[in-house]
This record gives structure tokens, C-alpha cells and sequence, in this order.
């Protein structure tokens, strides 16, 4: 019987081993209630040098790792993304066990060797499945988190702002240096099907899919940013959350994904101030910064339109994986995402009358064009008709773009 409290699994979901092969030292869980389902791995026992010995012996390695001969001992704590081993050998090392597969996303993010990252530098794998990460202990400077915090509880919106501004350009940065990495065509079947799939598993009373656009292909995402993870400049790479073991990811994501994980980081941690600085501003200084560093198309109106999904698709994804989550560990309603889902019908009703603006553009471009085709050869007298029509569906168009909600305006917000 293992040894954990087990902080990382769904609290209120029964498991039982599975029969699944894994390596030495380690078990199966198979977890389900609630509709929901999920396959865990976990160490059963790691309280010594010898439990560690044990542990990695049908593991294979790569990067860099402690040597087991220089360990001279080793101190566990539970987390709410896995068991956490501090190993103390010729260096300090923190050995962080990876419950849920992941398909070997932290190991392509660490070989890419991204300056602005502060990656994982080796671990253990087992049939391909990364089952611990190591990295050496960090002790100094603050995170930008804790910065952030203080400057909205001592009513200081331009620090905070700032501070905003340099967390977007750091994520910006980030999605340069990953642009050569992996860059493949944006994958709007497989993103509407994960957003289907997480409304079935909640019984959602409301539906969302999003055409999208080009201009936000796949990239080598972090998938789940928040700002504990911002410091020093740089991005720590952290473990995959609870909600991609029970909504698994069977796609690659583009970069406004990651910026979304970190504007409902910013909306998370104002709720739980109860601030009453303007999100919107803080909203906005985040996206700028991202924009002022991100690559061009990826940061460009187009890829920010709310008709193409834009960043509100994401953050509504956002929000249903935080109620997933809180539905497995049934700790309540997670704010501020139930708030901000209650918005969402409201804001599809206001998308869907833009569209009828939209409509008679079209028809006004389509009469113009089709009267001209049909009225060749033209007369200067056959020409006043379809110009009014040619400019007047023109200009609803145009109106049309603009009635698009703008990324930096919460949905909560959308509608004062």
C-alpha cells in the first residue's frame, strides 16, 4: 500500500490499481466518478536512498540526473501536480514525479534549449512516457506573482501594470524562439473536438466552436502558464495540471493559448484579492507586452478576433477546465470562471445579431458586383446603383470588424 496521502489525485474520485505494466516501484491507479475518468501513475513507496535506487533502476535516463552513488539523502512533500523529492548530492536537486502522461511535451520544451526558460535539465523515462523530471534548487529572487500581489494590495496599478507588461513580453519572447521549433497548420477540428468533449463531461448548458483563423497555427506550448512560474525574466517550466490527465490533449496548441492560461491567471488572482484596480487595464497592459515581442501574425487582429475565437475562445476553455478540476476534487464553484461562464450565452447572442450586420454587407457587395457584371458594357448612368451598394456593404463590413469585442475586455465585462 502506498505510502501518500496522494494530494495529486482527484479527491473525490475512487481508484483502483490497475493491471497496466509499470516500472519498478511505481503502480497504476485507475480513477473514476462523477462521469469522469483518468489513469494515474504513482511511486508507492520513497522514504530512502534505497527506495530511490529501487525506483530508478527500469528507468531509462536523459540529460542530466544525480548520481546515485553521490546522493546523501533525499526528503519528499506532496503536491497538487505530483510528489516532489528533494535529493541532496553534490548539488541540490528537485526530482518532480510526473502522475499523468504527457507524451514526452516537457522533454521537447527542454531539448529546444530556449534562453528565455528555465527548463527541466534531465529525468527519467519509461517506455517513452516521462515519469520524473529533474532540476536543480533555485533559491533566490522573487516570482512575479508575488511582485503582482503586492502591488494590487498596496493600490499601485502602474507597478502592477508594468510588471504585466514585462510577464506578456517574457511569454512573447518565449513564442519567438519556439517558432522554429514547431510551427504546423492550426488544428480548428481537433480544438472544437477537446471543447465538445470538456462540455459532455460537464453537462454544459451551452456550446461553443469557434472557426478560428490561420494566422494561430500549432507551436510548442507551455499549455498551462501561470505567474509563479514568471522569474528572474525568465519562464519556469512547470508540470501539466490536473485537468490534462482528465481531459488528455491530443492535439498541439498555438501560442494566444498560452497567453489566455495567463490572462485567467490575472483574473483568478484579482478575484482572490477582491481588487478594485480595472482589470481591463490590467488585462490590456498583458497583451500589449505579449504583442510588443510575440511573433507579428501570431499577435495580429486577425488572430485576436472574437469571431475567429480570438483569445475569448480560449479563456472559455480555460474556465471549463478549472470547473473539471474542481468537479474531480468537488471543492465548489472554482471562481471566477463559474462568473465568467455565466456571460457566455450573452455574448453568443451579441456575436450572432453582429453577424446580421455582416450578412447585409455581403448581400450589399453581391448585388453591386453582380449588377456591374450583368450591365457590361457599362454606362455612366448604370454606374451610381451598385457603387451604393459596392461602399454601403463595404463600410458594414467594416463595422461588422469593429463590433468585435476587444481581447483586452473580460467577458463579465463585455456587456457594461
Amino acid at each position: 500500500m502506498t505510502a501518500w496521502n496522494g494530494d495529486w489525485r482527484p479527491s473525490a474520485m475512487k481508484g483502483i490499481e490497475s493491471d497496466s505494466p509499470s516500472p519498478n516501484g511505481f503502480r497504476n491507479l485507475t480513477l473514476a466518478g462523477l462521469g469522469l475518468k483518468c489513469e494515474i501513475i504513482e511511486p508507492i513507496q520513497l522514504s530512502n536512498i534505497k527506495d530511490w535506487d529501487f525506483l530508478v533502476s527500469d528507468l531509462e535516463s536523459w540529460g542530466e540526473i544525480p548520481e546515485i552513488n553521490l546522493i546523501k539523502s533525499i526528503s519528499t512533500k506532496e503536491k497538487n501536480r505530483g510528489l516532489v523529492a528533494t535529493i541532496s548530492a553534490e548539488s541540490e536537486w528537485n526530482a518532480e514525479f510526473l502522475p499523468w502522461n504527457f507524451d514526452g511535451q516537457l522533454r521537447k520544451i527542454c531539448e529546444a534549449k530556449i534562453s528565455i526558460s528555465v527548463p527541466y535539465i534531465g529525468g527519467y523515462k519509461w517506455q517513452g512516457r516521462d515519469i520524473i523530471v529533474f532540476r536543480k534548487n533555485q533559491h533566490s529572487g522573487h516570482t512575479y506573482l508575488e511582485e503582482l500581489e503586492s502591488s494590487l494590495k498596496q493600490n499601485e496599478p502602474e507597478n502592477a501594470r508594468k510588471i504585466l507588461f514585462k510577464c506578456g513580453s517574457i511569454l512573447g519572447q518565449y513564442h519567438s524562439e519556439v517558432q522554429s521549433i514547431l510551427n504546423t497548420p492550426y488544428d480548428h477540428r481537433r480544438w472544437n473536438s477537446r471543447i465538445e468533449s470538456l462540455e459532455e463531461k460537464l453537462r454544459a448548458s451551452f456550446i461553443w466552436r469557434a472557426k478560428f483563423t490561420k494566422k494561430t497555427p500549432c507551436i510548442l506550448s507551455l499549455k498551462d502558464v501561470r505567474f509563479s512560474d514568471f522569474k528572474l525574466d525568465k519562464i519556469t517550466i512547470n508540470r501539466p495540471r490536473l485537468a490534462d490527465c482528465l481531459e488528455v490533449p491530443n492535439c498541439d496548441f498555438p501560442a494566444i493559448r498560452d497567453l489566455s492560461s495567463l490572462i485567467h491567471d490575472l483574473s483568478r488572482i484579482v478575484y482572490r484579492l477582491n481588487n478594485e484596480i480595472d482589470i481591463i487595464s490590467l488585462r490590456s497592459s498583458l497583451i500589449e507586452g505579449w504583442k510588443s515581442t510575440a511573433p507579428e501574425n501570431w499577435s495580429s487582429k486577425e488572430a485576436f478576433h472574437a469571431y475567429y475565437g480570438g483569445l475569448v475562445i480560449w479563456e472559455y476553455e480555460q474556465c471549463l477546465m478549472d470547473v473539471i478540476e474542481a468537479t474531480a476534487n468537488q471543492s465548489g464553484p472554482p471562481e471566477p470562471a463559474i462568473t465568467t461562464l455565466a456571460y457566455v450565452k450573452s455574448f453568443q447572442t451579441k456575436m450572432f445579431n453582429n453577424r446580421t450586420i455582416a450578412m447585409l454587407g455581403w448581400m450589399g457587395m453581391f448585388f453591386g458586383g453582380s449588377t456591374i457584371v450583368n450591365s457590361i458594357p457599362l454606362e455612366m448612368l448604370d454606374l451610381p446603383l451598385p457603387l451604393i451598394f459596392l461602399i454601403g456593404g463595404f463600410g458594414l463590413l467594416k463595422y461588422y470588424q469593429k463590433l468585435s469585442p476587444p481581447p483586452e475586455i473580460p467577458l463579465n465585462k463585455s456587456f457594461l
